[in-house]
C-alpha cells in the first residue's frame, strides 16, 4: 500500500514506466521525481473588484462619477484590485487528508498492471464521451482500487478534469466506496482551477456521506466563488463561509475574512446594503477570534450602515469609537458615510462639522459630499441653500456631475421653484451629459402639481426627442391630459402605452383612464378598462369603484367579480421559449400545484429589458410579495408566480423530474414566438452576427430539438460543453433564424441586437468552437458542469 500525501508520491512514475511495455503502441510516460499536489496559480479575477470606492475619479471632475459606491482612494483606476490570492496564499498552512493508493508493482496480476498503465496513457487524451466509453469497456475488471489509482494519476499529471470524470464514473459503479481523502483532493483541485461548480458538487457529495469537508476545502471553495464573475456566486460564498464556522467548527484565516468582506462592499450601495447582517457576522468573527481588524473593515461596515433605510446611529457611533481606539483616523470614506446619514436625517449641524473636516483633508472635497450636503439642507426646507452649494461645487470642481444635476433639479422641483428648475434643466441639456430622464420626470411632475399642462406637454415632447420613453413619463402626461379634460388625446396615449410592449400600462395608468371615462360619461369604455384591470389584477381606487357599482348595475345584475386566471396564447408560447432558455418550475409534493420562477442576470441589458416586460405580461400571476408599489420601476431581478394547478401542463411536459426535459411533441410547440423568447432569455448574438442558443438537457432532448429545427429548414450546429448544449446558427443560417424571430423580439432590443458595437454582441465565444468535436459527445453521461 502506498501512502500519498501532498508532499510526495514515490515510485508511481517508475512503476508506470516499467509496466507500460506490455502495450507496444503505448509510449513511455515521464513524471516528476516526486509527487506534489500543487494548485493552479491563484491569480486575481479581473472582474472582481476589492473595495468599491466612494471617491471614484475625484481628481478628474470631468468624468462622471459613480459617487454612490464605497471604494478606497485611487485617483487613476478608481478602485483597488481585489486579489483573492491573498486568501489563497494561506491555504498551504491548512491540514490535508492523505490519499492511499496501491502501487502498480504491488498488483499480482501482470495483465492488470498493463491495462492500468494503458488507461493512464489513454484517458487524458480523450474528451468526456470517449473517456466514458473506454471506462465502460473495462467494467468487467476495474474495481475501487484501480479507479482510485487512475484518478490519482490524472491529478499527478495535472489532468484534473480527467480525474474528475473518472471519479464521477466510479460513483456510478456497484462496487464504489466513498473515499474521503480522494474526494477532498479532487475538490481542492477543482476549486484551485476556479471550477467552482465541480468543486461544489464534490463538496456536497462529502456532506451527503455524513462527513464534514476539510478546512482547506471550505477555504478553496469560498475563494473559487469569490473569483467567479457569475451572478449568485457571492451569496454562495457567504453560505459556505457560514457553514465553515457553524458546521465545520473551523476558524477561517484573516485573509479569508477580509476577502469576503471586501467582496460584500464591492457592489453599489443599493445592492450591498442587503449584506449588512453578513458583514456584521464577519466583523463579529474577527473580533471574537482576536484577529486584527483592518481600517477598511471599520470603514466598510459604517458605509453599509449609512445605506440602510432605518439607520442605526448608535451602532455607527460605536464603530467610530472602536476605530479611534484601534488607532485609525476617520478617512474620507467614513466622512462621506457620515454625510450620507446627515442627508437622510436632515442633520445640518453634523453635516457642517463633517464638511469642515473634509475641507481640511489634502485631496479636496469629492462630488458626493456636495450632493449629500445639498440634500441635508433640502430636508429642512432650505432649498436656496442647496442651490448655493451646487454653484459652489461648480466653482470648486469646474463642473457639476450628473448625480448633482439630478439632485438639485429634483429638489427645486419639489420646492416648486419653477424658474430655477427650468434654468438648470436647460443648463443640464446643454452640457450633453446623460441620462436626462430623471430630471424630466421631476420637471413634468412639478408642472402636473402646478396645473401647467401646456408646459408639461412641451417638456414631454422635448423628452421624447432626447430620451428613450418610459412608462413613468407617459403616466404623468396621461394624468395631465385627463386633468385638462382632453379625453380623446388621453385615450390615444393610453392605447399607445398598451400596444407598445416597451412601455406598457400599470395600475396607475389604468386608474387614470378609467377616471377619465367615468367623468366624461363614456361608460362602455369604462367597463372595458374595468375588465382589463380585473384580468391583470390591478387594484381599482375606492372612489372609482363606487361609481363603477352604479355603471355596472345598469347592464349587469351584480358587480363583475375578477375573472378567473387563464393564460393567453401569447403567454403560453412565451413560457415554452422561456423554459427552454432556463426558466425553472417548482412543484409541491403531490405535483398538483406549480410555481414559475423568473430569474434574470443583473449584468445583462437584454435581461433587464425582458425582466420589465415579463413582469407586466404575467402581472396577474405574480405572487403578492413580488408586486412593487404603484409607480415604482424597481422591479426585482427574481420573482415568482403563485402556486397554481394551471401550470401542470408545463410541469408535466417540460419539468417532470425537477429538471428540464424535452417532450416528444416539441415540434408542435416550438413556434417562432417561442424561439424568440428562448433567444432573449437564454441566447446570445456574437460579434460576427452568429446566433447561439443555450440548452441544458439530455442527448435525447437535444436530438428532438435538432430534428424540429431541421424540419423548419433551420440548419444549425451543436456543441456540448459540460452539461450545456450550444445550438449555433452560423453565417447565413443566423440571418434566416433572425428573420423568423424578429417580429416577436421586443422592439427595445432589436436596434441593439442589430448594432455590431452593442454590448449584446460582445459574447466571448472563443471556447465555443463548432468546428471541433464536443467536449462531451452525445452518448456521454452528464458528468461535468459548465463552470
Amino acid at each position: 500500500m502506498l501512502t500519498i500525501s501532498t508532499q510526495t508520491l514515490p515510485s508511481i512514475a517508475l512503476s508506470l514506466q516499467r509496466h507500460v511495455s506490455f502495450f507496444p503502441h503505448v509510449t513511455t510516460v515521464t513524471t516528476p521525481r516526486s509527487y506534489h499536489f500543487l494548485s493552479a496559480p491563484l491569480s486575481s479575477a479581473a472582474s472582481q473588484s476589492t473595495f468599491v470606492e466612494q471617491l471614484a475619479g475625484e481628481k478628474d471632475s470631468s468624468q462622471e462619477q459613480k459617487w454612490d459606491m464605497f471604494k478606497n482612494s485611487d485617483a487613476e483606476s478608481g478602485s483597488v484590485d481585489f486579489d483573492v490570492g491573498a486568501a489563497g496564499s494561506e491555504m498551504r498552512h491548512l491540514g490535508e487528508p492523505i490519499v492511499e493508493v496501491i502501487e502498480l508493482e504491488e498488483l499480482p496480476e501482470q495483465w492488470r498492471r498493463a491495462k492500468l498503465a494503458w488507461l493512464c496513457k489513454e484517458l487524458p487524451s480523450h474528451k468526456g464521451g470517449t473517456l466514458v466509453r473506454i471506462l465502460n469497456a473495462q467494467k468487467k475488471w476495474l474495481r475501487q482500487e484501480d479507479g482510485m489509482y487512475l484518478a490519482v494519476h490524472c491529478m499527478r499529471i495535472r489532468e484534473n478534469e480527467t480525474g474528475f470524470r473518472v471519479y464521477k464514473w466510479m460513483m456510478q459503479q456497484h462496487w464504489y466506496r466513498f473515499d474521503f481523502a480522494l474526494a477532498t483532493k479532487l475538490a481542492d483541485y477543482m476549486g484551485k482551477e476556479r471550477k467552482f461548480a465541480k468543486c461544489r458538487e464534490i463538496f456536497d457529495d462529502i456532506i451527503n456521506q455524513g462527513r464534514v469537508p476539510s478546512e482547506m476545502t471550505f477555504h478553496i471553495l469560498i475563494v473559487a466563488y469569490l473569483s467567479a464573475p457569475v451572478q449568485g456566486c457571492l451569496d454562495e460564498a457567504c453560505s459556505i463561509y457560514n457553514r465553515m464556522i457553524q458546521l465545520g467548527g473551523y476558524q477561517p484565516c484573516p485573509s479569508l475574512h477580509n476577502s469576503l468582506f471586501r467582496a460584500l462592499v464591492s457592489k453599489p450601495g443599493g445592492l450591498s446594503k442587503y449584506y449588512l447582517q453578513q458583514a456584521e457576522f464577519i466583523f463579529h468573527n474577527l473580533l471574537t477570534s482576536g484577529l486584527e481588524i483592518q481600517k477598511d473593515i471599520y470603514s466598510g461596515l459604517i458605509w453599509l450602515h449609512s445605506y440602510q433605510d432605518n439607520i442605526d446611529k448608535e451602532r455607527i457611533s460605536l464603530l467610530k469609537k472602536e476605530m479611534q481606539q484601534a488607532g485609525f483616523e476617520e478617512g474620507k470614506e467614513v466622512l462621506l458615510s457620515v454625510l450620507r446619514v446627515c442627508a437622510k436625517e436632515g442633520d445640518v449641524e453634523e453635516a457642517e462639522k463633517t464638511w469642515l473636516r473634509l475641507l481640511e483633508s489634502d485631496n479636496g472635497i469629492p462630488t458626493p459630499a456636495f450632493v449629500y450636503k445639498m440634500e441635508a439642507y433640502a430636508k429642512i426646507g432650505e432649498f436656496m441653500k442647496s442651490l448655493e452649494i451646487f454653484r459652489e461645487m461648480q466653482e470648486r470642481l469646474g463642473s457639476a456631475s450628473v448625480p448633482a444635476y439630478h439632485k438639485i433639479i429634483g429638489l427645486l422641483c419639489k420646492a416648486e421653484e419653477m424658474d430655477f428648475a427650468e434654468s438648470l434643466m436647460k443648463e443640464f441639456v446643454k452640457t450633453g451629459m446623460k441620462p436626462l430622464m430623471p430630471s424630466y420626470i421631476d420637471l413634468t411632475n412639478m408642472y402636473l402639481n402646478l396645473g401647467m399642462h401646456d408646459r408639461l406637454h412641451l417638456a414631454f415632447s422635448e423628452c421624447l426627442e432626447k430620451c428613450r420613453p418610459n412608462r413613468t413619463i407617459y403616466g404623468i402626461y396621461l394624468e395631465s391630459l385627463k386633468n385638462a379634460g382632453n379625453i380623446e388625446k388621453a385615450e390615444e396615449i393610453f392605447n399607445h402605452m398598451h400596444s407598445d410592449q416597451t412601455i406598457g400600462v400599470n395600475t396607475r395608468s389604468c386608474n387614470i383612464i378609467l377616471s377619465a371615462y367615468l367623468s366624461s360619461g363614456d361608460f362602455v369604455k369604462a367597463v372595458k378598462i374595468y375588465d382589463l384591470m380585473c384580468l391583470k389584477k390591478y387594484e381599482i381606487e375606492s372612489a372609482l369603484m363606487e361609481k363603477l357599482d352604479y355603471v355596472l348595475s345598469l347592464n349587469r345584475k351584480e358587480v363583475k367579480k375578477p375573472v378567473s386566471l387563464n393564460l393567453s396564447s401569447e403567454q403560453r408560447e412565451n413560457l415554452i421559449g422561456l423554459l427552454l432558455g432556463g426558466l425553472c418550475i417548482e412543484s409541491d409534493e403531490k405535483r398538483k400545484r406549480h410555481m414559475i420562477r423568473f430569474e434574470f442576470n443583473e449584468n445583462s441589458r437584454m435581461h433587464s429589458v425582458l425582466r420589465r416586460y415579463l413582469y407586466d405580461q404575467y402581472h396577474e400571476w405574480l405572487h403578492p410579495s413580488f408586486k412593487v408599489s404603484d409607480g415604482s420601476d424597481d422591479i426585482p431581478y427574481k420573482y415568482s408566480t403563485i402556486s397554481h394547478p394551471y401550470f401542470c401542463f408545463y410541469a408535466d411536459k417540460f419539468w417532470p423530474k425537477g429538471w428540464l426535459v424535452i417532450p416528444k411533441l416539441i415540434h408542435r410547440w416550438l413556434t417562432p414566438r417561442a424561439l424568440a423568447y428562448w433567444f432573449m432569455y437564454g441566447g446570445h448574438r456574437t460579434s460576427v452576427g452568429d446566433i447561439l442558443l443555450k440548452l441544458k438537457v439530455s442527448s435525447e432532448g437535444i436530438a428532438l430539438v435538432f430534428k424540429t429545427l431541421k424540419a423548419r429548414s433551420l440548419d444549425c450546429r451543436i456543441k456540448k460543453k459540460g452539461r450545456v448544449f450550444w445550438i449555433g446558427f452560423l453565417g447565413s443560417n443566423s440571418t434566416l433564424f433572425w428573420k423568423l424571430i424578429e417580429p416577436y423580439v421586443l422592439d427595445e432590443l432589436k436596434e441593439d441586437l442589430l448594432n455590431e458595437g452593442s454590448e449584446f454582441r460582445k459574447l466571448d465565444t472563443q471556447n465555443i468552437n463548432f468546428d471541433c468535436g464536443s467536449d462531451s459527445d452525445e452518448k456521454a453521461s452528464d458528468y461535468s458542469d459548465d463552470d
